[in-house]
Order: structure tokens, then C-alpha cells, then sequence
């Protein structure tokens, strides 16, 4: 037997800005080394030493040996769930420097969520594919004054989308092997409800290996380390277009 979750252990640990920054580091799905953590959260090597063994210690990260090198990763996507969560709550701060704006900026414009487009790139994305027949059961949006159990920023379950023949044939194409994906426990179709747009934009095994082929054939590209956004290529743009019928005029802005 079991009581009520004890919500305030995540909580104390998520209060700390410097933990905060460093979940934030790693909440496109790769492992950084403690020396790159302790850059972004802006403290000495030992204090992050500190914050990463709490961290492990609580379940949130796992620690990877490579060599001589630690590297740390987030250990369960629920984490990362929580984070944006908090990040649509959360008050902003205003913005006191070219690097900050230039960093939000990045992230709004494309990032990943965990292993998954998210931001305008990733809504846009979703919403081509709903437009062009690829997906069906929704249309991209989230309608608050209709929804049961969805709530911004985290993972939505008032719309069953559902890959049609049609998008099973484009995404073939595009080089994903669906029967693989079929073939994993995790389910093919999953959605988010992305915070900075407050849309749809595509989860599951399906959005995983989309954003892998997108990175694959460097479409995008990942921001400069500890960064979760990414840049969209001139490549990218063009094959999105030609691909998806997706204009970014206004989604995304090309990597210098």
C-alpha cells in the first residue's frame, strides 16, 4: 500500500536553477559531460559534480562511462515532461542580453522535445501531415475549450491519430522503416502539446525517427552545445517543401 506521490522531493530538486539549467541541457536526449553541464548551469565543476549525483540519485539522469569521460543523460522522458510542464507555468524572465534573446529565439523557431521535433518546426511539420492526408483524426490544434485530459506541455490523449496508407507510403519513401518502428513496444503515434506554440507536434516511435532521418540527412542541424534547439539547413527547407509541402517562411529561420 501506497499514499498520495510525494510531489515535493522532484520539486526540491527541480528548484534549483542550476539542476533546472542542466535538465534543460539535456532534454533533447543526449548525454553531455559534466564539464559542458557545468558551463551551461553557470557554476564550478565540483558544485555540478554535486547536482548531478543528486539528480542520479533521484532517478532523473543516468550516468554513461566513456573512457576517462562521465557522460549524463535525462534517465526517463517523464522528466522531461515535467520540465516543459513547469516551463509553461513559469514566469519569464526578460531578456538582458543578445545571447539571451538570440537563445530563446532558437528555441521557439525548433528544438527537441526528448527524441522529437518540437517548437514551429515541429508544429509545422505535424500540421503538413495532417493537411496532406498523411495523418488523420485531428487537425494539429489544441482546443482547450473541448479537451478532457489535455493540458499544454505534456504528451496528449484527447486525439487518436492514425497513420493512413497514404502517409505510410510518403514516409516510406523518405526512408522510414515502418515495420521496424511497428515491431517496438513504443506506440508508433504519440502527440505533445507543444508550449511555445500551444499546438500539436508529433511524439512517439513515428516522431523519433522522423527527427533521426531529418538529422540523418542534414536537414537540421543541432545548435552549439548544451543547446537543445536546432537549425533548419537550406537543404532542409527545400526537401521539407518538396517533401511534406512545407513552407517555413515564417516556422523557421535557415542555420547560418
Amino acid at each position: 500500500m501506497y499514499g498520495d506521490a510525494d510531489i515535493s522531493i522532484p520539486a526540491a530538486l527541480l528548484s534549483d536553477p542550476a539542476r533546472a539549467r542542466v535538465l534543460l541541457a539535456l532534454a533533447d536526449g543526449r548525454a553531455l559531460p559534466a564539464s559542458m553541464l557545468a558551463s551551461e548551469a553557470g557554476v564550478a565543476a565540483s558544485t555540478a559534480s554535486e547536482h548531478l549525483a543528486k539528480l542520479c540519485a533521484a532517478g532523473m539522469l543516468s550516468v554513461e562511462p566513456h573512457g576517462r569521460h562521465r557522460y549524463y543523460r535525462i534517465a526517463d522522458p517523464r522528466v522531461i515532461n515535467a520540465v516543459e510542464a513547469l516551463a509553461e507555468i513559469a514566469p519569464r524572465p526578460p531578456v538582458r542580453s543578445l545571447r539571451q534573446g538570440t537563445r530563446a529565439n532558437a528555441l521557439r523557431h525548433a528544438r527537441l522535445c526528448y527524441d522529437h521535433l518540437a517548437g514551429g518546426l515541429g508544429v509545422a511539420l505535424m500540421a503538413a501531415l495532417v493537411e496532406s492526408g498523411a495523418l488523420d483524426g485531428g487537425d494539429g490544434g489544441y482546443h482547450p475549450e473541448s479537451a478532457r485530459t489535455d493540458r499544454l506541455s505534456a504528451p496528449g490523449h484527447d486525439v487518436g491519430y492514425k497513420l493512413t496508407g497514404r502517409g505510410a507510403a510518403l514516409l516510406g519513401d523518405f526512408g522510414i522503416d515502418l515495420a521496424a518502428l511497428r515491431a517496438k513496444r513504443r506506440p508508433l503515434i504519440r502527440y505533445c502539446l507543444d508550449w511555445t506554440e500551444q499546438r500539436h507536434h508529433l511524439a512517439g516511435a513515428l516522431g523519433a525517427a522522423l527527427a533521426a532521418r531529418l538529422f540523418e540527412l542534414d536537414w537540421v542541424l543541432h545548435a552549439p552545445p548544451a543547446s537543445r534547439a536546432v537549425r533548419l539547413t537550406d537543404a532542409g527547407r527545400t526537401g521539407l517543401a518538396a517533401t511534406f509541402g512545407l513552407s517555413l517562411d515564417q516556422a523557421c529561420p535557415v542555420a547560418g
